[in-house]
């Protein structure tokens, strides 16, 4: 009984060494976790549709357990791979189940082999990345499939050429992430992460995914609102249309059809909009729209989306001050900074229902705008500020640090402009066009901001220029604290903690005065940090009532300083992150530091029009 004892011992000691060999995944748990870590299924990781604004239904998910190696950058590829990685993860994350760092020496390696869904058969194969932190080259069964450079934006290969008989087919991916040590678009990871700055993120953070489509196919589209003249304007991008090609393009509200137009493909669309329902930050109404590239009266390709009718502008108050416009009126916006981190997923959520929280508990708090801050979200998350009526600004993620800040408006004295490299002007530039061309359908973006302070500042002006002359529709806030030049729509100051604005009588003849940073009031709660000490806010407290009642002061001063002319503000921010405690809620959600009900009353003061004539 003894030998037979020790046997089933040896074999069970045995078993769980070889599975650990093999690295099968589970949660690390040595930080905070949020409550939505222990529903993820490592068998279907995010399992929605993540494009929103350009729906087929013949796609495949490919998030799930990957095999991954960290290797010498030097080294052509891994002579073995270590274990499993959970996709759509990055490697640094808990939820990946590796929770190494990689660094600028080193390679990551994924690699999986897929059945091909039936229906995918005969038709074009496109492999889609919601987006990989930072340089991928991806391999469909040992052949390069094509490179990407960009932490942020979305990418897409066809490797039908690629792909070979049968079902079974073989993706590879190797990652190269400098972080801080190159001079790529970063936003805030760094490799010693403290302060304001967090873990790095490198390889896949959103969702892989396969799509069968026709040879001529929809690669995107634009939809630009106009509802001054009732109208919408459409245009589509067709891979491989042929001549006599049309595209149909037809708005609905429901079942109902609202309009509809025929047009050559490459040519654009003009809806008319008859008794047009505004989108509103209350009524957040939204049309469906589908197109298509019809050929001998059949469609030959189809795509749904849907968009709505608003428009940001600018525009004098009764004293000839510049304030910021939702549909021809003035509506405050006020909201805070997100990082969009999570101690669990770091740029990745848990669940759509973990992102989908952040949002609803923001709207139950009264705020109506979230200013994005260096990050770009998953497209699902704006497709649900736009379902929800939620403003957002969205910053472009910084990298190339390493000039100086005035954050005074106006004032000569330290401000200068980063001196970049012909590869980092570049970098920079590429992502920034693909960023707003990914995101440009999405009515809840409001802002376009370049730069955020003085983090890698450059060329101001021509920066701003390019992005007011890309988009037309939206403000551009060129420097959101940054150094100030006479450029853009907007003239943003940040101070910390209390409310405080550029003089209206000054800047606000031509420009919207807003607050683009305060308050950063902190409180490191108990068993809800991400790291023992070293937790900081601009201002601390002990207990959520003593903070509510600082809080109520800052409301009660931008009540003030919106009648003189203050069109938006962001305070600091929904939630802890890593070493900052000045959150609305805790980094793991579970602890949300102030009455909603009380912030909320606070809030709601703020949108009075009566402030303002």
């Amino acid at each position: 009984m003894k030998k037979l004892s020790l046997c089933l011992s040896l074999f069970i000691s045995a078993y769980l060494s070889a599975n650990a060999q093999q690295g099968e995944w589970h949660l690390i748990k040595d930080k905070i976790t949020t409550p939505w870590a222990e529903k993820v299924d490592p068998k279907a990781p995010l399992p929605e549709y993540p494009r929103p604004q350009m729906v087929r239904g013949n796609w495949q998910n490919l998030n799930g357990l990957w095999n991954y190696a960290i290797v010498p950058k030097a080294t052509t590829g891994p002579a073995k791979y270590e274990g499993k990685i959970l996709v759509p993860f990055a490697v640094e994350s808990a939820l990946s189940g590796v929770g190494k760092t990689v660094g600028k020496d080193s390679m990551l390696w994924y690699k999986t082999s897929i059945s091909l869904n039936k229906t995918l058969k005969g038709k074009d194969v496109l492999l889609h990345f919601g987006a990989v932190d930072w340089r991928t080259e991806v391999f469909v069964n040992g052949k390069s499939a094509g490179i990407h450079e960009g932490g942020f934006d979305p990418f897409t290969f066809n490797i039908t050429p690629y792909l070979k008989g049968g079902s079974k087919q073989d993706i590879t991916l190797s990652v190269w992430d400098p972080t801080d040590d190159g001079p790529q678009p970063r936003g805030k990871q760094v490799k010693k992460p403290e302060g304001i700055w967090y873990t790095p993120v490198t390889g896949i953070w959103q969702t892989v995914w396969l799509e069968g489509v026709a040879k001529t196919h929809i690669e995107a589209t634009k939809q630009t609102p106009n509802i001054d003249d009732h109208t919408l304007s459409v245009s589509a991008e067709v891979s491989n249309s042929q001549p006599g090609d049309k595209l149909k393009i037809s708005a609905w509200n429901g079942k109902t059809l609202v309009s509809e137009k025929t047009i050559d493909a490459g040519e654009t669309a003009v809806l008319d909009i008859k008794d047009q329902h505004l989108w509103s930050t209350t009524d957040p109404f939204l049309y469906d729209l589908k197109v298509a590239v019809i050929r001998n009266n059949k469609a030959v390709d189809e795509i749904s989306s849907y968009f709505a009718m608003r428009k940001i502008s600018l525009g004098a108050d009764a004293n000839g001050i510049q304030r910021m416009l939702l549909n021809n009126k003035f509506v405050f916006q006020y909201g805070p900074l997100d990082q969009g981190w999570w101690p669990d997923g770091l740029y990745t959520p848990p669940t759509y229902e973990a992102m989908s929280f952040d949002i609803d508990k923001l709207k139950e708090m009264g705020f109506n705008m979230i200013r994005k801050h260096i990050k770009v979200e998953p497209a699902r998350y704006y497709a649900y500020c736009d379902k929800t009526g939620m403003l957002l600004w969205q910053d472009m993620p910084s990298g190339d640090l390493g000039n100086h800040w005035e954050n005074r408006p106006g004032v000569l004295d330290r401000a200068t402009d980063q001196q970049r490299t012909p590869e980092s002007e570049g970098y920079y530039r590429k992502e920034w066009n693909a960023i707003i061309n990914s995101l440009y359908n999405y009515p809840c973006i409001v802002v376009w901001t370049p730069f955020n302070e003085a983090w890698g500042q450059f060329k101001t002006v021509e920066i701003t220029e390019w992005t007011e002359k890309k988009d037309p529709s939206r403000l551009v806030n060129s420097a959101s604290g940054g150094n100030f030049y006479d450029t853009g729509n907007i003239v943003d100051l940040h101070n910390y903690p209390h409310p405080a604005m550029p003089r209206p009588e000054i800047f606000g003849k031509t420009k919207a005065v807003v607050l683009g940073e305060f308050g950063g009031l902190g409180w490191p709660v108990d068993g809800h940090t991400w790291q023992a000490n070293k937790n900081w806010g601009y201002q601390n407290f002990k207990n959520g009532d003593d903070l509510f009642k600082r809080y109520s002061t800052f409301t009660d001063r931008l009540e003030e300083l919106i009648k003189v002319g203050l069109s938006a503000a962001v305070y600091t921010q929904t939630t802890d992150v890593e070493g900052e405690v000045n959150g609305f809620m805790t980094y793991d959600r579970k602890v949300i530091k102030m009455p909603v009900e009380l912030l909320q009353k606070a809030n709601s003061k703020l949108y009075d029009p009566a402030l303002v004539k």
